[in-house]
């Protein structure tokens, strides 16, 4: 079996699928990650990509190697670009011996996977209504962005409204629902402990990004004012960016993503470098239906994986949710708060191509909202 093409299509509301076919009629799918330079992206991945035709897709780790270690490495570009080559190999791996991609990864680790559905948060609105409509669709376990943009020091009538809609939360659900809190990389040091130490009394699931990773440092100066998980990595594009939350052992939850930092086994080897730490694994996943489906691959043959995050029925504009592009819907169906194991072969997923190339005639733009402070700094987006 030889690599005989490369295909990529940008799909509403912000999702980039690739599609790599043999010259036995086996195709494989992958996802990468959009944003503003989603047509760099696109080219990347055919400029890569057909550099692989006539290749063997079963040399997976080989291929990895090649296409990771140029000279200038790394970066979410090239990352997300290999990430999605990588999903797509071992779909048509998986295809061609007619087993599920985590069974040549080691086999199931679990009889059922754990996820949680996000419900909003950043601004005043009602989270309780949120929340109950997520729990009436199957979950037990949601997260909401803790505030909007913080200044390095601002106002405790933020933080207040913070604490009034988790405290709406835990009076309406108890502790029968699990709550994480993302700070999104929008709270600096000296807010993010006050943040921290505020939520305490909630008794929640896990503090997430109290800081961008690029300052790390201070993850150490937050976890002494909490004793809630703290949990990171989802801007993190290689095994290698995780190598001092390892090693510094403050982090007690990682969120590789299976879209960014290289692909399937890429993901599966950080969680178990975190596994090596006593560290667990919740992995970031808010993008389309095929990143989702072999982050269910890592899921079900990684045992430190807790928790999957997921976007069914979250509507970026309306338009689509990502079952619209799935024919089988089932693997995507949740009850009492977990999924079950992948069983078909490959990624698992059957997609419904024709409405994909439909859909993918209308031009892609996607950007994240832009955040700027109360006196006119910018904030992050």
């Amino acid at each position: 079996m030889k690599i005989s093409a490369v295909k990529v299509y940008t799909v509403k509301p912000r999702w980039i699928f690739i599609k790599i076919s043999t010259d036995e009629g086996i195709e494989g799918w992958g996802e990468m990650i959009s944003g503003t330079k989603t047509k760099t992206v696109v080219a990347g991945a055919y400029e890569i990509g057909n550099t692989l035709i006539g290749r063997d897709p079963f040399a997976i780790e080989g291929i990895w190697e090649e296409l990771y270690k140029s000279f200038f490495r790394g970066g979410p570009i090239n990352s997300t670009i290999v990430s999605g080559i990588e999903m797509a190999l071992w779909d048509i791996k998986g295809k061609a011996l007619n087993v599920p991609a985590y069974e040549l990864l080691g086999g199931a680790a679990r009889d059922k996977i754990k996820v949680y559905s996000w419900i909003g948060g950043d601004h005043p609105h009602d989270v309780v209504a949120n929340a109950q409509e997520r729990v009436d669709a199957g979950f037990d376990s949601v997260k909401m962005n803790a505030t909007s943009e913080l200044h390095y020091i601002d106002s405790f009538k933020k933080i207040q409204e913070v604490l009034d809609r988790v405290g709406s939360l835990r009076d309406k659900f108890g502790y029968d629902l699990g709550i994480g809190i993302d700070f999104h990389g929008r709270v600096h040091k000296p807010m993010a402990k006050v943040l921290a130490k505020e939520l305490e009394p909630y008794r929640l699931m896990f503090l997430e990004e109290v800081v961008l990773p690029e300052n790390e440092e201070a993850f150490r100066e937050v976890a002494l004012h909490t004793s809630t998980p703290l949990a990171t990595g989802e801007r993190l594009n290689s095994r290698w960016a995780f190598k001092n939350l390892f090693r510094e052992g403050v982090i007690d939850i990682v969120q590789p993503d299976v879209a960014l930092v290289g692909g399937i086994l890429e993901t599966k080897k950080i969680a178990a470098m975190a596994e090596g730490f006593d560290m667990a694994v919740a992995p970031h996943a808010p993008y389309g239906p095929i990143a989702l489906a072999a982050t269910l691959q890592v899921d079900a043959c990684t045992p430190n994986v807790f928790i999957q995050e997921q976007s069914l029925g979250i509507h970026y504009n309306r338009d689509y949710d990502l079952l619209d592009f799935v024919k089988n819907k089932e693997i995507f169906q949740y009850r009492d708060g977990y999924v079950g194991l992948p069983t078909k072969p490959g990624l698992g997923i059957e997609l419904d191509e024709e409405k994909v190339k439909k859909v993918s005639m209308d031009e892609l733009v996607w950007t994240n909202p832009k955040w700027k402070n109360y006196d006119g700094t910018f904030a992050e987006w």
